[in-house]
């Protein structure tokens, strides 16, 4: 959906505001529960406090407020939305998927306080033209396009007031709701879904610190001219807004409907750089969103947006994946399990209810590695091992035994695979896996970069 589909809301500013808000949800959704839970019971039937509480009218309140809200409110929508997908209903799933779309705009005045309050009350004769309508609005900002004086043709992202200020109490407020009996499934690690929430929400609302990331993300780039990343605008650039260079371009999913050769060749680049971001360069930008790349189909370039979830790595963490990934294509499940304990995925030794956990995951594992050992040309859209995947992870949710998380970077970079794979799905392209994984040049840059 389109920014200008939404109807502009205020954002909520001010902690009490907020948790007011947050608190209002909680007791409603709960409140409708229970009224239903009676009649049911009245009935003579049975509920489970789960089906009461995921229903589809209660999802869709939810993702409304979040919406509403924006903020670090609206990224852990975000993040339950992708890192819990597997394990809620199929309902919770599409409408809390609306969320990693786009947000509700904030009203024009609102707009304008938040740019006097950055540029001074005089800026807008800096410039020949500023589109008051946002042409994206997402978690923690809008982003509007303008024309300056001398002719700079630039994207502003403006961040929503109140957003900086109020991430702490809202993640802890929005914890509340979540810990609501039935709200979230087994198996979900709340509080370090929380915390990575609340880490990436302080890094992603210093718009300043985005700029520097996205300056570093081009240096990475020098020298592969099949990507193409805007530069920031240092005149309009503070903590609250970022200018940057305005690219003309199309959705990437624009792409599914080009020549089979164009699609494979750029699921190939696409593929080739999250490779790149994690062995060459130790900075990931970990936001999957579609939105954040785009097609420029005159020059065949992708263009690459949003650098506030950049990120590096701990130094084992890429020698780990590297080893992970050889083994797997050995087939050498031993070296598969241990590469899994060194990356945090399960601990060496545990109880049985949490080996039955282990050996879960090492059948996952095996299922999603089968197309990496058989290599040749695998086609993304035609397997169904996701869905399988899926299923087991749903059964292990369904065991009620509490998971061994991996640490929380580990599930952004599985966000950043996740959403890689979708993308190549929704593309419907092919991709030559013995040209992708070759384990020997993966080594040589992990090697490379010291």
């Amino acid at each position: 959906m389109e920014p200008q589909d939404r109807r502009p809301r205020a954002v909520p500013q001010g902690r009490l505001s907020r948790m007011l808000r947050i608190g209002g949800l909680a007791t409603g959704i709960g409140g409708r529960a229970l009224a239903q839970g009676a009649r049911q019971m009245a009935g003579g039937q049975r509920p489970r406090a789960q089906d009461l509480l995921l229903t589809p009218a209660n999802a869709a309140r939810l993702a409304g407020q979040l919406a509403q809200m924006r903020g670090a409110a609206l990224k852990m929508g975000q993040l339950l939305s992708m890192d819990a997908g597997d394990f809620l209903p199929p309902e919770l799933t599409a409408i809390l998927a609306r969320l990693r779309a786009d947000a509700d705009p904030m009203p024009p005045k609102q707009l304008q306080r938040v740019l006097d309050a950055a540029w001074g009350r005089d800026w807008l004769r800096k410039f020949t033209r500023f589109q008051v309508q946002p042409i994206a609005a997402a978690s923690i900002g809008q982003v509007h396009r303008a024309q300056t004086k001398d002719g700079r043709d630039l994207a502003i992202k403006v961040q929503y007031p109140g957003v900086r200020a109020s991430i702490d109490s809202d993640i802890a407020n929005l914890g509340l709701l979540l810990k609501i009996p039935g709200v979230m499934p087994p198996g979900v690690d709340l509080p370090a879904l929380m915390e990575e929430a609340r880490t990436q929400l302080h890094a992603e609302a210093d718009y300043l610190r985005e700029a520097e990331q996205m300056r570093r993300y081009a240096d990475h780039l020098a020298g592969q001219p099949e990507f193409l990343v805007p530069v920031p605008d240092a005149e309009f650039s503070t903590p609250d807004v970022l200018a940057m260079t305005y690219i003309e371009s199309r959705p990437i999913e624009a792409l599914a409907d080009a020549p089979q050769l164009l699609r494979d060749q750029a699921a190939a680049r696409l593929a080739r750089l999250v490779l790149d971001e994690l062995f060459r360069f130790d900075l990931m930008q970990t936001d999957p969103n579609f939105a954040n790349y785009r097609w420029q189909p005159d020059s065949g370039r992708i263009v690459l947006l949003d650098f506030g979830a950049t990120r590096g790595f701990s130094s084992s963490v890429a020698p780990d994946y590297l080893q992970l990934l050889t083994a797997a294509l050995r087939n050498d499940r031993a070296a598969v399990r241990q590469a899994a304990i060194d990356i945090g995925y399960f601990r060496a030794e545990t109880d049985q209810d949490h080996q039955d956990h282990q050996d879960m995951l090492m059948q996952m594992m095996d299922l999603a590695f089968a197309p990496l050992r058989a290599g040749g040309t695998f086609d993304v859209a035609a397997t169904d091992i996701p869905q399988r995947v899926a299923e087991m992870a749903m059964q292990v949710a369904q065991t009620r035994v509490r998971a061994e998380m991996p640490p929380p970077e580990i599930l952004f970079l599985h966000r950043k695979i996740g959403g890689l794979y979708l993308l190549l799905a929704r593309l419907r392209a092919r991709v030559d896996l013995d040209d992708l994984l070759d384990t020997a040049r993966l080594r040589d840059q992990l090697e490379a970069r010291g």
